[in-house]
C-alpha cells in the first residue's frame, strides 16, 4: 500500500494554491532558487571585513556570566554535493587534524583572555562540522579533554553533537559513543539526509539506508537524545519516495526529525557541487511546486506520527521539551554565544563576527596570537531592529518586552504598515506575548521574514518578485532612532 495517499496528495495540491497567491502578492519569487532565512541576519555572505579590536570594543559579558558555545571541526571523508562549506577531505589526514586541534585549543585560550575568563560557563554547547566525529577515538578524547579544561562541559543545559552515521558503527564507533557520554554529551544529530539509494548516491553520501538505521539504534541504546536530518527537493526524489522516507523516519523512535530544503546557490563560504551538477543536468532540478508539495506531505506524515514544530521551525519533535537549546538561544532568545574553529561565528548582543574560511589564514592568525575572525559588523540601530525581528519571527515569536529591550522601540511601532499587510494575508498574528506566524506563515516562514530585510540584503533581484502588496520593496519605512520620525531604508 502506498504511503502517498489521495488525502496527502490533495492537501499538498491545496498548498500550491497558497504558493500561487503569495507569488502574486510579491512574497515568494516566481522563478528562483529557495533561500533559507532566520538563522543569521544579515546573511553570512554579506559581512564586510572587521578587526578583533572593532568587534570587542565596549563589549561586556552577559550579567549571568554565561555563553553558548559552538565548536567547528571541518573534516569529512568525502564532500556531499549539497555542502556549501570549506572542508579538508580524505580518510586519513591524522597529522592535519592534530594541527587543527592544537589551533583550536590556542583559539579557546585567546578567547578566554579576551573575555577575562578562566573557564567558560556555557548555557549550551554544539559541536558541528564538517563531520566532528570524523576523528580517531584518541583525537576525539583529546579534543573533549582540552575543551572541558576551557569550557565546563557538565555545566551546560544541553551538550549536542553532529554525527555522521558511519562514525557510530563498529568497535571504533562504540568507543566514540563511550567517550562522548563520558564527557557529558546529551544529544546527537545524525545527518541521514535520505534512505533512498539513488538519492544517497547523487548526494555522494558514503553510507546506505542500513548504516543510517543502525546508527540510530545504537545512539538510542547508548542513551543519547536523537535528532535526525533529511533534505528534500533533491535530484532523484519524487513525492512517492520522499513520503516513504519520512514514514520510515517516523518509525525509528527518535525524539526529533529535522527537514532542510536543498539550497543550490551557496549560502556559506563555498559553492557546493550541486550547482554545477544541475547546470549540467537541468532536467533534474526539482521544481518549486514539487518541493512545496514534498514539504506539505512531510508535515502531514510527521504530524500523524505525533511530531510537531513545537519550538523551532522545520524541527519536528515529540514534545516541547525536545529541542536544540543552542539553536533556540541563538535564534529565539538572541543571547550571546561564541564560535571556535574555521568559519565559526560569534553573536554578541549587538555585534556579529565570523572566523576566516581559509585554513592557512586560520593557522597564521592564531600563531600570531590573534583571534581568527575577519568578517562581521557592530549593528547600528536599523540593523539591530531587523535582527531582533527576523530571527525570533522565523523561529518562534517576537516578544514585545524583549524586542523593546533590544531596540528601545515598541514592537507596535516597528513596520506597522508591513505588519498590517502580513496580517491581512493571514501570515502573522498577534499573541498574548507579541507577534507570531500563523499556520500558513510558518510554512512560508523563510519568505515572510525577508519582508524585514534591508533591500541590499534581499536574496533575489526586485524583478524576481511580482508587483503585489508584499513586494519586499513596498513599505520599507522604519522608525528612525532618537527622532521618532520615519525614514525609508536605503536601497
Amino acid at each position: 500500500m502506498s504511503v502517498l495517499t489521495d488525502e496527502l496528495l490533495a492537501r499538498a495540491r491545496a498548498r500550491l494554491e497558497d504558493l500561487a497567491r503569495l507569488q502574486a502578492a510579491g512574497l515568494v519569487v516566481t522563478n528562483a532558487d529557495f533561500y533559507p532565512s532566520g538563522v543569521h541576519y544579515p546573511p553570512i555572505t554579506h559581512y564586510n571585513p572587521i578587526t578583533e579590536e572593532e568587534v570587542f570594543a565596549g563589549y561586556v559579558m552577559p550579567e549571568d556570566g554565561r555563553l553558548d558555545v559552538y565548536a567547528h571541526i571541518p573534516f569529512c571523508r568525502q564532500r556531499c554535493t549539497f555542502c556549501h562549506y570549506p572542508l579538508k577531505l580524505g580518510p586519513k589526514m591524522v597529522e592535519e587534524k592534530d594541527r587543527y586541534l592544537t589551533a583550536m585549543e590556542t583559539e579557546m585560550d585567546l578567547y578566554l583572555r579576551r573575555l577575562g575568563l578562566d573557564r567558560i560557563k556555557p548555557r549550551s554547547i554544539l559541536v558541528g562540522g564538517g563531520t566532528p566525529t570524523f576523528l580517531t577515538p584518541g583525537q576525539l578524547r583529546r579534543f573533549l579533554v582540552a575543551f572541558d579544561q576551557r569550557v565546563d562541559l557538565h555545566a551546560s543545559t544541553q551538550f549536542s553533537y553532529d554525527v555522521d552515521p558511519n562514525n557510530f558503527l563498529g568497535e571504533e564507533g562504540a568507543e566514540r559513543m563511550r567517550i562522548m557520554r563520558d564527557h557529558g554529551v546529551h544529544r546527537v544529530t545524525i545527518g541521514i539526509q535520505s534512505f533512498n539509494p539513488t538519492v544517497l548516491r547523487l548526494m555522494n553520501r558514503h553510507h546506505g539506508r542500513d548504516e543510517a538505521v543502525r546508527s540510530v539504534e545504537l545512539s538510542l541504546k547508548a542513551g543519547f537524545e536523537v535528532n535526525i536530518e533529511f533534505i528534500f527537493g533533491y535530484p532523484g526524489q519524487d513525492l512517492e519516495n520522499w513520503a516513504e522516507n519520512i514514514e520510515e523516519a517516523c518509525n525509528l523512535g527518535v525524539t526529533e526529525i529535522q527537514l532542510y530544503r536543498l539550497k543550490i546557490d551557496a549560502y556559506g563560504d563555498y559553492q557546493g557541487p550541486i550547482k554545477q551538477y544541475l547546470e549540467k543536468y537541468p532536467d533534474r532540478v526539482v521544481s518549486n511546486e514539487t518541493a512545496i508539495m514534498m514539504k506539505q506531505v512531510a508535515h502531514d506524515i510527521l504530524n500523524k506520527h505525533g511530531y510537531h514544530e513545537n519550538v523551532l521551525r522545520r524541527v519536528f519533535s515529540k514534545g516541547p521539551q525536545h529541542y536544540s537549546h543552542y539553536a533556540h538561544n541563538q535564534c529565539c532568545r538572541l543571547i550571546d554565544q561564541i564560535g571556535i574553529g574555521l568559519t565559526a561565528f560569534s553573536s554578541l548582543r549587538n555585534r556579529f563576527v565570523l572566523n576566516t574560511d581559509n585554513f592557512d589564514e586560520y593557522y597564521a592568525l592564531i600563531e600570531q596570537g590573534r583571534l581568527p575572525c575577519n568578517r562581521g559588523l557592530v549593528r547600528d540601530f536599523a540593523a539591530q531592529m531587523r535582527w531582533a525581528m527576523i530571527l525570533p519571527l522565523k523561529n518562534r515569536t517576537v516578544r514585545r518586552l524583549e524586542f523593546e529591550a533590544r531596540t528601545g522601540v515598541r514592537l507596535e511601532q516597528a513596520w506597522p504598515e508591513k505588519i498590517h499587510l502580513l496580517k491581512a494575508e493571514g501570515l502573522v498574528e498577534d499573541t498574548r506575548w507579541g507577534i507570531s506566524l500563523t499556520r500558513t506563515g510558518k510554512f512560508f516562514a523563510d519568505e515572510v521574514v525577508q519582508q524585514f530585510f534591508d533591500p541590499k540584503d534581499l536574496p533575489f533581484p526586485p524583478e524576481a518578485y511580482a508587483d503585489g502588496p508584499l513586494h519586499p520593496l513596498q513599505h520599507t519605512e522604519m522608525l528612525d532612532q532618537g527622532s521618532g520620525s520615519w525614514r525609508v531604508a536605503a536601497e
